[in-house]
């Protein structure tokens, strides 16, 4: 038996997923070469992923050279996921309320309005909103995958 890829999640599973799920993995392009890959707190939103981070961080500075990039949101428990590889475009005009959107998907409001306050202040140059435009779409969903359960029960 040769195992390839589990199946894909559907379109609607792909946006509910997307909206769901609470950390990404960031990966951009170092200047060296390597690959930097870091989590992030995100949102999913009219077909872009919305990631906040300070101006001097290591993300906006790989794409300032290098829009390519790629997401990956994925659960271990359930072993479904979505990579995405697109084009990241950097937003300096990032206002607050756009912060306090993202971090509302991982605290109460209030909290996240102190936090996004907080983090304003405290970031050398402003906050940015990196937007990720989806060019390609993989996703995988082994809870779908018969070859596996019966590889496993085998």
């Amino acid at each position: 038996m040769t195992y390839t890829q589990p199946p894909p999640l559907n379109k609607e599973d792909i946006e509910a997923f997307l909206k769901e799920a609470k950390i990404a993995r960031f990966c951009s392009l170092n200047e060296d070469g390597t690959i930097h890959a870091a989590p992030v707190w995100f949102i999913y939103k009219n077909g872009s992923i919305a990631i906040g981070t300070p101006a001097a961080t290591r993300k906006v500075r790989n794409v300032k050279h290098n829009k390519n990039v790629t997401v990956l949101v994925d659960d271990p428990e359930t072993a479904k996921g979505v990579l995405i590889y697109g084009k990241a475009e950097l937003d300096y005009n990032y206002d607050i309320q756009e912060a306090i959107e993202i971090y509302e998907k991982y605290m109460p409001k209030e909290q996240a309005e102190k936090f996004a306050q907080g983090l304003s202040k405290a970031s050398k140059g402003g906050g940015v909103k990196i937007n990720v435009k989806p060019e390609r779409v993989i996703s995988f969903d082994t809870t779908k995958d018969s070859a596996l359960e019966a590889a496993s029960k085998g």
